[in-house]
């Protein structure tokens, strides 16, 4: 089919011989869809607009499922696993002509399929694979399985709620988690949260029931509840699937989990913790189709790109990336590491854990209980020839002077710090124990991020700021000009959240011969501050009001996210 497109688009004059190649390319290095690869290289604006050219060509229309709403029952008409499989919905019915949407039409064993299935006549209409996705994910919510698999298990099985004195023996858990129901509703949560793109999955025990929550967009989203009395043997079936001890229910466990899942590998990591109604696991899904290593779209201004793209090339020096807890901070390393991975260099790593692999990186697993440190591991790079060192935290000040000596004695070395922004580094560094000259000589950019929530483009709407919003920015006057803000209603491409997907802003400060000689005269973290501010530097609330002014996030967000402190 993308060959077939690919040339039709071209004969057409749509796209350009070389962006077919650039798509084709994509879609057989990363798995995209052809018609994604085109609005990635540039050749087209959505695939609302393939879409619309394909539907013309083969004389069939084509349908924005955003722009309607349809009627579950309708909907339900075609099985699950057949809209899931074949990415086709159905949008409505007229006696016994049923207009289905699907992605491929030319897949005359799918219509033959439905047509059987429904017995109606099947009229086609093109929508793109994403939109006919997110109509399966809105409208088969109650069908998508977890609601069937649960009924199923309450009405078949004998397992009753035991006490924690009562708990179930090795040899009954081992019969009840090879239960083919909860096998199935098992992998059925962990299959649906990445299919929504979740970078959690939460299993809560309390009193009386189990609740399971997924974090999407950096925000814990609750789903359909489980039955309490299953509590034992679902977390037992995440246990053996992460290889850990089901008959240690006393002390916290950590395991990992490979899948397979739509042709690609995911890497789940669990946490499993006692807590006084049993014991709450965390899966942490780390999914390198949501990996976004590509620096030019994790959100940076471009006058920011380029102080960051110009540092990342040094020879030596050290560059921070600072910022709370999921942040974004280890995104934005891997995206300056893929940058500069080259045959002639030797880069290495100490993560904990180890995220992401790529192809050309040395990349080591802390491992603390075992004297492996990223202390250790660091000196231990030292006598391996590296060019490029990254370590995953700077936590301790043996840490910190290995990695400023390693920065000074030809490494460009990559590291996370926890502070609120970046001139507070600075000191952070020397409150460890690191010489404030030190510190000067090797430091050569410090940059603050956070991740913000972006309005969903289908329902966002400009609203009217009141003055005192205005003012409560505190910003300087010239951001201020033309000010404008807008919000998410709420639609069904974001599930009425008003939001979708997440942006970074960027606080980078460069190591300038100014704030060097302020460092060596031990200076405080608001004079370098208004140095950073007044060469150029935007703080992370201007980052995030220019952000608002262009209509990406709201202005609750840019509130909830910085601080009014310039």
């Amino acid at each position: 089919m993308s060959t077939e497109l690919s040339a039709m688009l071209v004969k057409a004059g749509k796209i350009t011989p070389e962006q077919a190649e650039q798509a084709l390319a994509l879609t057989k290095e990363k798995g995209e869809k052809f018609e994604a690869a085109l609005v990635k290289v540039g050749a087209a604006d959505s695939e609302d607009d393939i879409a619309k050219f394909i539907g013309k060509h083969l004389k069939i229309g084509a349908l924005r499922l955003s722009d309607v709403e349809l009627n579950p029952d309708i909907v339900k008409l075609i099985p699950l696993d057949i809209a899931r499989k074949f990415k086709v919905v159905a949008v409505s019915k007229l006696n016994k002509t049923l207009l289905v949407a699907i992605s491929d039409p030319n897949n005359i064993y799918v219509l033959d399929a439905i047509k059987f299935i429904t017995g109606c006549t099947v009229q086609p209409v093109i929508s793109p694979e994403k939109a006919i996705e997110k109509a399966i994910e809105t409208y088969y919510k109650d069908a998508d399985g977890l609601s069937e698999l649960v009924k199923g298990l309450e009405a078949d099985s004998d397992l009753e709620v035991v006490s924690d004195e009562e708990a179930p023996s090795e040899s009954d858990l081992l019969s009840q988690i090879q239960d083919k129901p909860l096998v199935k509703l098992v992998d059925s949560i962990i299959a649906d949260a990445i299919r929504m793109g979740a970078s959690d999955i939460h299993f809560e025990m309390y009193e009386k029931r189990i609740r399971v929550r997924y974090r999407v967009d950096g925000d814990l989203r609750e789903m359909a509840p489980l039955p309490f009395k299953y509590r034992a043997a679902i977390v037992s079936r995440i246990k053996i699937m992460a290889e850990l001890d089901i008959s240690e229910r006393r002390l916290p466990q950590d395991g990992r989990i490979k899948i397979k899942i739509a042709g690609r590998t995911v890497d789940l990591r669990v946490s499993v913790l006692p807590t006084i109604f049993g014991e709450k696991v965390v899966m942490r899904i780390l999914d390198p189709m949501a990996l976004m290593v590509d620096m030019t779209k994790l959100g940076f201004r471009e006058e920011d790109l380029k102080k960051f793209h110009e540092k990342i090339h040094l020879p030596y020096g050290i560059i921070l990336v600072t910022g709370p807890t999921g942040s974004g901070k280890t995104t934005t390393l891997y995206s300056a590491l893929k940058q500069i991975n080259t045959v002639d260099v030797n880069i290495m790593t100490a993560e904990d854990p180890v995220e992401f692999n790529f192809d050309g990186i040395n990349q080591v697993a802390v491992k603390s209980d075992i004297g492996l440190t990223f202390a250790a591991s660091l000196r231990s790079f030292l006598r391996q020839d590296p060019d490029i060192i990254m370590v995953g935290e700077v936590r301790d000040g043996e840490t910190a002077e290995i990695a400023i000596r390693a920065a000074l004695t030809g490494h460009l070395v990559f590291s996370t710090l926890h502070t609120n922004d970046a001139p507070s580094s600075i000191n952070r560094l020397i409150d460890m124990g690191v010489p404030y000259y030190l510190v000067a000589s090797a430091t050569k950019l410090i940059m603050a991020q956070r991740m913000m929530r972006k309005i969903c483009p289908s329902c966002k709407e400009e609203i009217n700021l009141t003055q005192e919003q205005v003012e409560g920015l505190n910003v300087p006057k010239e951001l201020l000009r033309n000010i404008r803000a807008f919000r998410g209603v709420g639609c069904s491409d974001c599930n009425n959240t008003g939001l979708a997907g997440r942006t970074g802003i960027y606080e980078v400060m460069p190591i300038t011969k100014d704030i060097e000689s302020l460092i060596l005269s031990q200076a405080n973290d608001s004079e370098i501050r208004d140095v950073a501010l007044k060469q150029g530097m935007f703080s992370l609330r201007m980052a995030a009001v220019e952000k608002m002014k262009n209509g990406v996030v709201s202005i609750d967000e840019v509130f909830s996210v910085t601080s009014a402190n310039l």
